[in-house]
């Protein structure tokens, strides 16, 4: 029967572009252990997409080498659905390397994930691909929209999701801003979104490394109620979630070139701010009121990073378009944005020098590394959006 088994891809994660083929879709079921389920998700995907997508889909088993030997079950299906490919790995592991490995074997121009113990509502799938008709590049069955949730999860499992949330939003927050559920496993991208695109792998989850790797114009989101597992065990450890912090620091680190260069502008603003600080308000200089002397410092600090910026961070793009009323036009844009950081600042150096006490060097210290990340965020969507080329 091995015979039937379709072979592992092997090389580069790397998803070609999509050959002459009438497959629309290819959906990934990644499983571990899932003998359980198997018969009975498949049976539920194919009555579901045999109506208006027969002749024009394929299921993909990548099955990790289960010990419950899940990749047999799924040969024995393809008899009943000619629709059904497995592939059965023996020496990589690892869900988020399973899908893609999933998509490299498969041949449709849309490529999916979903669950394959049943957590993910397969209904879903139909409204996942409305959108992906409407002309989504990305689509992603989410718990945080409007028809979307958990049904019995512990207080610690929604503070972890949650958490690992709000640590996404930290580190790479252009991304995760994005996705309303950066954690769904139950999504479809467009081939030609992230096909030539090498991917880095990490841990369990798929959708961020998607996120930010392909050229996603256009997310649509459908809420969705993660289910309760009927059959099998659930696989997430502690470990999956170092996996996650590691993917996330990978991706921030292979993204931040742009970001240090906007750090290290910021700290000769940081030089600037100080210094007019100090100046301005210390008891031995002007003796001027702190939050004066604030407002003064950091709209000379906002020019020096400004003029900076243009020239060296953002350089590649101001250089494409470098008339006087362009350059006013984004500094117009980098003021304000830097001015609503600067309120922010303001209020967090009165709460750290006032409320908690902290030296008013360092509480200005502090105030302006929090903004830091405002000011790079926006500022990349926004100052510098005007002289992006499509």
């Amino acid at each position: 029967m091995d015979q039937l088994l379709t072979p592992v891809p092997t090389g580069p994660f790397q998803i070609s572009a999509q050959s002459p083929s009438a497959l629309k879709l290819s959906l990934i079921l990644p499983t571990f252990n899932e003998s359980g389920n198997i018969s009975e998700i498949v049976k539920i995907l194919s009555d579901l997409l045999d109506p208006a997508w027969a002749g024009r889909y394929e299921l993909i088993v990548v099955d990790d080498n289960s010990p419950d030997r899940t990749w047999k079950i799924a040969l024995e299906l393809t008899k009943q659905y000619p629709q059904l490919k497995v592939v059965h790995r023996e020496t990589e592991k690892g869900l988020s390397t399973a899908v893609i490995r999933g998509w490299q074997a498969g041949q449709g121009e849309i490529l999916g994930v979903i669950d394959a113990d049943l957590q993910h509502p397969p209904e879903i799938l139909l409204q996942l691909l409305t959108e992906m008709e409407r002309g989504a590049d990305l689509a992603i069955a989410s718990r945080h929209v409007e028809g979307g949730g958990v049904s019995e999860w512990s207080m610690i499992r929604r503070f972890l999701s949650r958490g690992a949330q709000m640590l996404g939003l930290v580190i790479l927050p252009e991304v995760i801003n994005r996705l309303s559920d950066p954690m769904s496993g139950f999504f479809m991208v467009r081939r030609s979104a992230i096909a030539g695109v090498t991917l880095s792998p990490v841990g369990y989850k798929i959708l961020i490394e998607v996120a930010a790797r392909g050229k996603i114009r256009w997310i649509g989101e459908v809420g969705y109620v993660f289910r309760e597992r009927q059959a099998g065990e659930s696989k997430v450890t502690w470990k999956q979630y170092l996996e996650y912090l590691q993917h996330l620091i990978r991706l921030r680190l292979s993204r931040s070139s742009r970001f240090i260069q906007f750090c290290l502008v910021g700290l000769t603003g940081v030089v600037v701010d100080m210094g007019l600080l100090f100046l301005l308000s210390d008891p031995s200089m002007l003796a001027l009121p702190l939050t004066r002397s604030k407002i003064i410092a950091s709209e000379l600090a906002i020019i020096n990073n400004f003029l900076w910026n243009d020239l060296w961070t953002f350089g590649d793009i101001t250089r494409r378009q470098p008339s006087k009323r362009q350059q006013l036009k984004r500094f117009i844009k980098f003021n304000l944005i830097c001015l609503a950081g600067l309120v922010l600042n303001v209020i967090l150096l009165n709460l750290f020098f006032n409320v908690f006490g902290l030296n008013r060097y360092l509480a200005n210290f502090c105030a302006i590394a929090i903004v830091t990340f405002w000011n790079f965020w926006v500022n990349l969507k926004l100052s510098w959006r005007v002289t992006e080329v499509t």
